[in-house]
């Protein structure tokens, strides 16, 4: 498995003024802009950063989510093999429309209910739609919400 950079997501109270601060602290342009959402695709060191605008001023943590992004379906569906082999339970989202992307992912969440997922981006750059959505839903989001039957 070939393993693309690191993925971090932020939870941001504007995403204006956080283009701005990473603009200058990594010294390119963001790669993609939505509203409500950003993404720097950082070349040295290796990180593919998103920033989610927060639906409020108060966010639980800035930390939305961790991810590994690797180049093939096929990759996503190993590591999941090796995490449910190693014991972790994972959620699957296959064909999802995620920070303006269409991507195949799985997700595990440690003991503090810190969340890793490992993607492959097969669509890039979709436009501002319904469908093209900005932000992963996590687990914790979608208790929040009710989704998918998950209940708090």
């Amino acid at each position: 498995m070939q393993t693309l950079k690191p993925h971090v997501s932020l939870n941001v109270r504007n995403v204006e003024a956080s283009i701005a601060f990473y603009r200058k602290l990594f010294g390119i342009e963001p790669l993609k802009v939505r509203t409500g959402y950003a993404k720097f695709d950082v070349q040295n060191p290796s990180l593919n950063l998103a920033m989610n605008q927060a639906a409020t001023n108060e966010t639980r943590s800035k930390l939305s989510h961790l991810g590994i992004q690797v180049a093939t379906t096929e990759d996503v569906l190993a590591m999941k093999a090796r995490w449910e082999a190693a014991g972790l339970t994972t959620r699957d989202e296959m064909q999802t429309s995620c920070c303006y992307a269409v991507q195949d992912k799985t997700w595990v969440s440690d003991p503090d209910g810190n969340e890793w997922e490992v993607f492959v981006v097969l669509e890039d750059h979709l436009p501002e739609t319904e469908e093209a959505q900005s932000c992963c839903v996590t687990a914790p989001a979608l208790v929040q919400l009710g989704a998918c039957g998950m209940k708090a």
